[in-house]
């Protein structure tokens, strides 16, 4: 399978060093929404949306304290929608939506796409329907309201590397599982692609920074340790889940690559 990488949504916060930027807390810390676009065997399939037309025309869309903070950028050539277009592809093309999560950077370009089906954990969409308090500002109904095809994925029983997996798409040929990674969000997952070279792995958010799962441990700058634990449900799992991670890449390192959604490092190598 073809997969093109693409950058749905680029997010300026400030913070500089302290977000693994460059200068002083002042200064922007350059973030991505990294999300795949996978040339399928049964149609296109996207691996999270980032932000939609109508977050960009109605950035109100996406709540104050996130375009506050964030700082999105806010422009229609980064959204999936008009990257499938300057591709060279139909938007009735992208047949599948396979979100890691429905935190409202991942899930607004499912409006851009209203033919696809969306296979998310079940887990998850739980939440996003009956969010707890601290979970409401994450999951906006604007967005969410607009899937008109969804298909929830139940937990599994299959194992790759040592972790649960299921398939996102069962009766597709494609190889493409949704890893259950919670912590982040309630049903958090990874979403793993067999390519001719091995498999992929997309974290999410399940980290946001690569030193966190480099082989032989590392850690991300100090502000983005803090945010990590700021917007989390369960740290101790997502602690427990960055671990299993890192030790996925120390023992199969060679089979699988793994990439989070908003490291611009890891977006510009997959790119390279």
């Amino acid at each position: 399978m073809k997969i093109h990488h693409l950058n749905c949504g680029s997010l300026c916060p400030r913070g500089g060093r302290l977000f693994g930027g460059a200068g002083g807390p002042w200064a922007v810390a350059p973030m991505c929404c990294h999300c795949l676009l996978i040339e399928g065997e049964d149609g296109f399939i996207l691996v999270d949306s980032g932000l939609g037309v109508e977050d960009v025309a109605d950035p109100k869309r996406l709540g104050g304290l996130f375009t506050t903070l964030v700082r999105p950028r806010l422009e229609v050539a980064e959204t999936a929608l008009r990257q499938v277009a300057d591709l060279g592809f139909r938007i009735d093309d992208v047949r599948h939506i396979v979100p890691t999560h429905l935190d409202l950077d991942h899930a607004g370009g499912f409006a851009d796409f209203p033919a696809a089906t969306v296979h998310v954990y079940a887990d998850e969409l739980r939440a996003a329907r009956a969010p707890m308090w601290r979970e409401r500002l994450r999951y906006r109904p604007a967005q969410l309201d607009s899937v008109a095809n969804w298909a929830p994925v139940e937990a599994g029983g299959d194992d790759w590397f040592g972790f649960k997996a299921v398939r996102a798409m069962p009766g597709t040929q494609d190889d493409v599982l949704l890893v259950p990674l919670p912590g982040h969000s309630r049903g958090h997952c990874g979403v793993a692609v067999r390519t001719a070279s091995g498999w992929l792995l997309h974290c999410g958010d399940a980290y946001f920074h690569h030193a966190e799962v480099a082989a032989g441990g590392g850690a991300a700058p100090i502000g983005i340790r803090a945010f990590e634990s700021l917007v989390n449900v369960d740290k101790p799992a997502r602690v427990a889940n960055q671990q299993r991670l890192r030790e996925l890449a120390e023992r199969h390192g060679d089979e699988v690559r793994l990439i989070s959604s908003h490291d611009p490092a890891e977006l510009l190598a997959c790119r390279g």
